[in-house]
């Protein structure tokens, strides 16, 4: 198994007090265990899976991940766990139901349940911020149709407030603004806590087609917020690689997209792209690291397939988990761990499995050198 990779990460010093990573000097990554959580293991009345989003809390050494459960088997939730860096058994502390802004938990009705995605802690707030793609059915029976949502929380689950979205991003009953299932999966924010960005996983309508297997014009928005307005204040187009496998049948459904970024400074990001292809039994995760040093702030541009007068993100490949030689299923989330003993930093990824007994719930759990 190639357990190393080679790629430009900063990292300075951070203690075990509330303080976001930030980002020094350049780095090897070594896997050094790949875990799996047993297919519906139960916790406190609640069946473990489905899990897309995962950050560490360094003041308390425990993990928050998301769970993606539309309120379909228990009420929408996440869990709070103890991931060891040395390859111990992964341990589930707590779950706690996702708020309405009324604070009820949320009920499992297509037009009010979320899709929750992305989860991530503010030590300088000491809250929780997490992301729902919405939902967007339209058939001879009904017509569904709920934004995308960027929500704050308490630890303990309660309602604090809501980030506005973008008027691109709102869903709409026609081919335009976002597509079912493809808005808001990435979060993070500056080590500073002045910025949080939001990426959409797959293209709006107007802003071209998805992913295929040759064509590069598969364009996402990354969107930058000032947390201290709570508003949106930048867009950025990013082009998403193609899906990396042909599907079986060819005509069968396949898909590129973003479920997670990491964010290392207010200009650099790491991006993970996901690639998934009916048939192919690994799923295809790709690392990059992204600047929009340069990056035109997109705004005020409906398309960006016939306005291309901007420029992208600059992306750099940086890893692609094929190296590691093992089955990879949908991994969805990633995050920063604590320091080892010897006082290199942790990286964390986690898998959804989809409630399905087909898939695992996969830790990948890597040593930053």
């Amino acid at each position: 198994m190639r357990k190393y990779l080679l790629f430009s990460l900063l990292f300075a010093a951070c203690s075990t007090s509330r303080h976001s990573v930030n980002t020094s000097d350049v780095s090897q990554l070594r896997l050094l265990h790949k875990q799996t959580v047993p297919y519906n293991t139960p916790f406190n009345g609640t069946t473990i899976g489905g899990l897309s989003g995962i950050d560490y809390d360094s003041s308390r050494n425990v993990y928050y991940l998301i769970c993606d459960d539309r309120s379909e088997h228990q009420a929408a939730r996440f869990y709070t766990a103890r991931v060891p860096v040395n390859g111990d058994k992964i341990t589930f502390t707590a779950v706690t139901s996702l708020p309405m802004p009324d604070g009820r938990p949320f009920p499992a009705t297509k037009n009010l349940a979320p899709d929750p995605e992305a989860m991530r802690y503010n030590p300088h707030s000491d809250h929780l911020v997490w992301s729902s793609e919405g939902e967007r059915i339209i058939n001879a029976k009904d017509t569904i149709l709920k934004d995308p949502a960027v929500y704050e929380i308490s630890r303990e689950g309660q309602f604090i407030g809501s980030f506005p979205i973008p008027a691109q991003l709102h869903m709409q009953a026609t081919n335009n603004g976002p597509r079912k299932n493809g808005t808001f999966e990435g979060l993070g924010i500056t080590p500073d806590g002045k910025y949080m960005f939001v990426s959409v996983e797959e293209p709006r309508y107007e802003d071209g087609p998805r992913a295929d297997l040759r064509d590069k014009s598969a364009w996402i928005r990354i969107i930058k917020y000032s947390l201290q307005t709570r508003q949106p204040i930048a867009q950025f187009a990013y082009r998403l690689a193609p899906i990396a496998a042909a599907p079986a049948p060819a005509d069968a459904f396949a898909i590129n997209g973003i479920p997670d970024i990491l964010v290392l400074s207010d200009t650099r990001l790491l991006i993970m792209e996901r690639s998934f292809s009916t048939g192919v039994k690994n799923c295809t995760i790709r690392l990059y690291k992204a600047d929009l040093s340069h990056a035109s702030d997109v705004s005020a541009i409906q398309s960006l397939q016939t306005d291309t007068h901007f420029t992208p993100v600059a992306k750099k490949p940086l890893f692609n988990f094929e190296s590691l030689d093992t089955y990879v299923d949908n991994v969805e989330g990633m995050s920063f761990g604590p320091r080892l003993p010897n006082g290199h930093r942790s990286l964390i990824c986690v898998a959804d499995n989809n409630f399905s007994d087909q898939e695992e719930t996969q830790f990948y759990i890597f040593e930053i050198k």
